[in-house]
């Protein structure tokens, strides 16, 4: 399988890198490929699931685009075998857009979740953005905030609550992981809406009174899991995550 990479022109953050995209529809790895080799990747093609744990295998890419419905084995299967073998960057790029779908990737260790149709600009952002923190962390350290009762894991996408000795894992969306994970990061500030919608609905055409919806459901599961006053309401500025922070 051939490699493809940047002309002598191209620059990128990380010229050296080679991207695995496995996607087996030939019109949307080409446009990923052409888009990557402008910001100065490389990339390899796998058609199927089973390709693609080869050529992992055999190229050892740096990151891996990987498609969930493909032939052979699909993205799950690929995602978890990965895994298993150990630390390789993942970027699930699928047309599932549900919350339990990208929970689902996000728990089974993919870095980030990309819905189809998308921007190619913004998936090499994103891979970029992928690498740079998985040099920073050295592709071994996991990140956690622990606050209170609250054990908040970053990579696992779960939230356990450890109460009179006992731990129960809470069923969160996405959205509202991504809330709580973004008010818990700084616990004492107080953001506002419009901060929220930005770093937590990146995916949604939402308003900002969508913020306190997510946040009226999210503090109702929090209050039956034995955590009070998470989050909380700051009148005419936004939320912070409150408790005993």
């Amino acid at each position: 399988m051939a490699v493809s990479g940047p002309d002598s022109g191209a620059m990128g953050a990380h010229p050296s890198s080679l991207v695995l995209i496995a996607e087996d529809d030939d019109e949307i790895a080409d446009i990923l490929a052409s888009y990557l080799a402008r910001g100065g990747f490389r990339t390899l093609r796998a058609r199927d699931g089973r390709q693609a744990l080869d050529l992992h295998l055999s190229a050892r890419p740096d990151l891996v685009l990987l498609d969930v419905q493909m032939p052979v084995l699909n993205g799950w299967m690929v995602l978890a075998e990965l895994r298993r073998r150990g630390a390789v960057p993942v970027i699930m790029v699928t047309a599932m857009d549900q919350d339990i779908d990208k929970l689902m990737g996000l728990r089974t260790g993919a870095d980030d979740y990309v819905v189809k149709p998308f921007n190619p600009a913004e998936v090499v952002a994103r891979a970029e953005a992928v690498l740079r923190r998985s040099a920073h962390a050295g592709g071994t350290a996991r990140r956690a905030i622990r606050i209170g009762a609250l054990n908040i894991d970053l990579d696992k996408h779960e939230v356990v609550v450890e109460t009179h000795g006992k731990a129960n894992t809470l069923s969160l969306t996405l959205t509202e992981f991504r809330l709580l994970a973004h008010l818990a990061a700084a616990p004492r500030r107080v953001f506002s809406r419009m901060d929220l919608l930005t770093h937590c609905l990146r995916d949604d055409c939402a308003l900002e009174r969508t913020v306190d919806s997510h946040m009226s459901k999210l503090r109702k599961k929090l209050e039956d899991a034995g955590v009070a006053g998470v989050p909380v309401n700051v009148r005419g500025v936004g939320y912070k995550f409150g408790g005993s922070a």
